[in-house]
């Protein structure tokens, strides 16, 4: 990627003006007053596709649960799951415990203060290990994300598609040529702070409370509102489901996931492909074993996943305590609480009782 002189300039003069405008305003975060290499990793990978608002009791739970490597290699499934709850892509809780057990198993338990390393670990990416590497151990590597790729788009007033893998790779060597080598985590954490809390997404960057605007050529020429380019979306597909929330003296019907796939492994509320009318419900659960009699409707619902969108029916039955097809139970609401993992896709219909 080649720059203009004046592209140079701005990105060269963007270290002092990120790092002085973060010892005033940078966010007070647990892992940032204690950046134990653990604590940053285990907060990288909630973060990955969660707001740090809706992260920070989430994290305070987990390590209180598993406070070191060694904690999280040997936790049962379940309890990870349930401590990952409401976080969602749970597929992050997993290779968090496969990769702890590499750890332990190749590194001691403690955690590789190398990139290289970082990177070789499952659910680390280029993101992640140049943020822990940089945050927890000091070393001088970048950290692209969204955000990242926001600010640099706009300071750049770049019209390159960040969408695109080549992208993030340019936009990172560029990073590269001017992290501070003694505070490449601080640099990095600015960069993540200014994107998101001021250089904000959707066309509304609050440039005037911006410690780049004086250098940012986005600003200065209006671009900033329109950018970074991104290529449209492939729109979603639309799936329907009939959900059934059935109820007796033992607790909620849950069925388990298949280990493989959307939500592996975790437990829902049983449902049937289609949008059902009460007669084919009702046929549904016979076909289960299970009589009702009685469904009641309940109010519509839907729960966006990355590449799927799920649009909901649901009846509720009050049912006695059949035996259930195999992989099912019916859980209390104490044992709900306890250990059954019930993803947020299902929370519309999720009985308190």
């Amino acid at each position: 990627m080649t720059l203009t002189d004046s592209q140079r300039q701005s990105l060269s003069r963007l270290p002092a003006l990120l790092l002085s405008w973060y010892g005033r305003a940078g966010r007070v975060l647990p892992w940032r007053s204690d950046p134990a290499p653990y604590r940053v990793w285990i907060s990288e990978i909630m973060l990955q596709q969660t707001r740090v608002e809706a992260a920070l009791p989430y994290f305070e739970r987990f390590l209180s649960a598993l406070p070191d490597v060694r904690a999280l290699a040997v936790v049962p499934e379940d309890e990870l799951m349930k401590l990952w709850e409401g976080l969602g892509y749970y597929s992050r809780a997993r290779n968090l415990q496969k990769a702890a057990k590499l750890i332990v198993s190749e590194h001691g338990g403690r955690i590789p203060a190398s990139y290289e390393a970082l990177l070789s670990l499952p659910g680390i990416g280029e993101y992640t290990a140049g943020a822990v590497a940089s945050i927890a151990f000091g070393i001088p590597v970048p950290a692209v994300d969204g955000n990242v790729l926001r600010v640099l788009s706009r300071v750049l007033s770049s019209d390159e598609d960040v969408t695109l893998p080549k992208t993030k790779p340019a936009f990172a060597s560029l990073l590269g040529g001017v992290l501070p080598p003694d505070r490449p985590g601080d640099f990095n954490q600015a960069l993540m702070d200014v994107g998101a809390t001021v250089c904000l997404p959707n066309g509304a960057p609050r440039c005037l409370e911006c410690p780049a605007r004086e250098i940012c050529l986005g600003f200065q020429d209006g671009s900033a509102p329109v950018l970074p380019v991104k290529s449209p979306k492939k729109p979603r597909r639309v799936e329907e489901k009939t959900v059934f929330v059935l109820v007796s003296p033992a607790g909620l019907a849950l069925r388990r996931r298949p280990e493989k796939g959307l939500l592996a492994g975790l437990w829902e509320l049983p449902h049937s492909d289609g949008a059902l009318s009460e007669p084919e419900a009702a046929a549904v659960l016979a076909g289960w074993g299970i009589p009702a009699p009685r469904l009641v409707p309940l109010p519509a619902a839907k729960h966006i996943f990355t590449h799927v969108e799920w649009r909901m029916a649901g009846f509720r039955a009050d049912c006695d305590p059949v035996p259930l097809p195999e992989g099912w139970a019916w859980a209390s609401r104490e044992a709900r609480a306890a250990g059954y993992a019930v993803p947020n896709a299902f929370s519309a219909y999720l009985p308190e009782k």
